[in-house]
């Protein structure tokens, strides 16, 4: 487990094998309960190639001294990311009185 928010990935190693391959992370709040935005692509097997971009937020606890992972929401596209995208922007607008 990590003990820094820098250490905290979503990369994974499987037999010496990379399957997930981090690209990006977005630190979006830090504390005690941190959320990071993370970008990403997995190993496709059948392929040996790494797929389509994806993201996934994570949430981490920190208990003595290390970041436990509590939740997450994977989004699984670059399209669904637009939708939601799109859909934060409208809300924000409206809240904003724009």
């Amino acid at each position: 487990m990590a003990e820094a928010i820098d250490d905290l990935t979503v990369a994974y190693h499987e037999g010496g094998e990379e399957v997930v391959r981090e690209l990006d992370k977005a630190v979006l709040t830090r504390g005690a309960w941190t959320t990071i935005l993370f970008k990403y692509t997995e190993l496709d097997r059948s392929t040996g190639d790494f797929g389509q971009t994806r993201f996934t937020i994570r949430r981490y606890q920190k208990r003595g001294g290390s970041f436990i992972p509590k939740s997450r929401f994977n989004i699984s596209s670059v399209d669904q990311a637009k939708k939601i995208r799109d859909t934060l922007d409208g809300w924000i607008a409206e809240e904003e009185g724009s």
